[in-house]
């Protein structure tokens, strides 16, 4: 029987509580001194010994598990670890209470389970392994999404710190704003783009640490040049355990919106003031062609019809002349930018030719030299330019004094082609000169025309993309000078 105890995976004791409170093994298998690193007759000499070679840690755990299962009588069960020459291992115990009138006897085994609980701890340490290699995995995909968002998204994006300083700028950021991450890394936003008179409004990012809410406010800031730029901007709290860690700012450019907002301004007010010219001097001449129809009618008019029906040429030729103005403004809106190789001495020298029926033109001389090997434009916005200035040097030229002379130097450079244009005509007043290409302006009495002669010039060299200034004196003449790129990298039929 010792022999087949001593085979044992396991420790077989009994243990016994006397009344009078002392413990001791009354047996234990002489096998101990393997498990336990204590003989057999040593532990039943002095069962303390155990407890001394309990860890420390687990000795109160022991303590107070053995207690209980005392007290209730039943089945005693605990883990735990000892040290056995230096090394520690684990250890389980089982035992079953055998209660007598005066002792409780306490017949169980101990097992030496340290290879269990070294794989149940390599099976925990993987699958932490595991949890934490997962959670690096999605960690690092939600950096990678949030990095892509955060860079690529194309509005300004800042995040700054809790004290308001700059942490992240996206490129949205630095296309808009034009500084670098570089430039505004820990300090505040505000001294770089919030311009001078707004430094007061209290409209920024920092009012988002107090509110701890998202605001929304429709401004304007400044760009890294100084211009303006108008933003909507959106801030928003990073927070954490209603603790603010930082602050979202979003800029939105809504620079060509308030362009076009103001551009629709400026159209609706030409509207209101085309509707009104055009009705007045349409039916201005109607009014007059249908006074001579009724004078004509009158009983015992003997007046000449021919110079009625004269006049009334006259008028309806004005009105011929005021309807294509109109509709040469409708095309210059409307119509596409069409880039393509463009003669410009030709298309001058044949504008002069069609425009040869008006009173005085024959009187005109016209100066014109031409050093332009390649220019690339808009056709028909060239000669509506051209049919203008030479319209307008006609109508305008000086009378009896000296004969009326028109010079135009057309010269070009790999961008640009400079074209000036200046006439020896009435020339314009000086308060005058800053509104002759204002929609229906007449800047001179003797003016008979439509109004809208130079606005359409002004018009059509801005579709271009080109520059147009004038320069005038009265009785002196009038100059313009005319910029205009020349498109020759872009071919034939190159829309912009």
């Amino acid at each position: 029987m010792q022999e087949l105890f001593h085979n044992l995976p396991g420790v077989i004791y009994e243990y016994v509580i006397r009344k009078d409170g002392s413990r001791l093994f009354t047996y234990i298998s002489e096998n101990s001194i393997d498990i336990l690193g204590l003989r057999a007759d040593e532990l039943r000499k002095d069962s303390s010994l155990f407890r001394q070679i309990l860890l420390a840690d687990d000795r109160a755990s022991f303590k107070d598990s053995l207690n209980a299962s005392h007290e209730g009588r039943k089945t005693w069960n605990w883990e735990g670890r000892i040290t056995v020459n230096g090394a520690i291992r684990w250890i389980e115990t089982r035992s079953n209470p055998v209660v007598s009138s005066e002792d409780i006897k306490r017949k169980g085994i101990i097992i030496d389970i340290t290879e269990r609980k070294q794989l149940e701890q390599e099976q925990v340490s993987q699958y932490q392994s595991m949890v934490e290699n997962r959670v690096k995995e999605q960690i690092k995909k939600n950096e990678i999404l949030f990095t892509q968002l955060f860079n690529n998204i194309p509005m300004a994006v800042v995040m700054l710190d809790a004290n308001g300083k700059v942490e992240l700028v996206n490129k949205g950021f630095s296309n808009i704003f034009g500084f670098e991450l570089s430039e505004l890394k820990g300090k505040n936003l505000n001294d770089f783009i919030v311009p001078a008179e707004l430094q007061n409004e209290g409209m920024d990012l920092n009012n988002v640490i107090s509110a701890q809410g998202i605001i929304q406010v429709e401004t304007f800031r400044k760009r890294k040049t100084g211009e303006r730029v108008d933003v909507l901007l959106y801030g928003m709290p990073i927070l954490s355990d209603d603790k603010v860690l930082g602050i979202y700012g979003v800029y939105v450019d809504v620079t060509s919106h308030r362009m076009m907002e103001e551009e629709l301004k400026v159209r609706n007010a030409e509207l209101d003031n085309f509707v009104y010219k055009v009705s007045h001097d349409l039916r201005a001449p109607l009014s007059s062609i249908l006074g001579l129809v009724n004078l004509s009618k009158l009983p015992g008019n003997t007046d000449d019809p021919a110079m009625y029906i004269n006049i009334i040429g006259d008028k309806v030729q004005a009105l011929d002349h005021f309807i294509s103005d109109v509709l040469s403004h409708s095309k210059n809106l409307k119509l596409d930018v069409k880039y393509d190789h463009v003669d410009v001495k030709s298309i001058l020298t044949k504008t002069i030719e069609d425009l040869s029926y008006l009173e005085g033109a024959k009187e005109v001389e016209f100066d014109i030299a031409v050093e332009v090997d390649c220019f690339y434009t808009d056709p028909w916005r060239i000669s509506e330019i051209f049919r203008n200035l030479v319209s307008n040097a006609i109508k305008y030229r000086t009378r009896g004094t000296h004969k009326p002379k028109v010079q135009v130097r057309i010269v070009s450079d790999k961008d640009w082609v400079k074209i000036v244009f200046a006439d020896n005509g009435i020339g314009i007043a000086k308060q005058n000169l800053d509104h002759i290409f204002e929609m229906f302006y007449r800047a001179t009495e003797q003016s008979d025309g439509s109004g809208i002669g130079l606005y359409i010039v002004k018009n059509a060299v801005e579709k271009l993309e080109g520059r147009i200034k004038a320069e005038s004196q009265e009785d002196m003449g009038t100059t313009f000078y005319i910029e205009l790129p020349n498109r020759v990298n872009e071919g034939e039929g190159a829309h912009s």
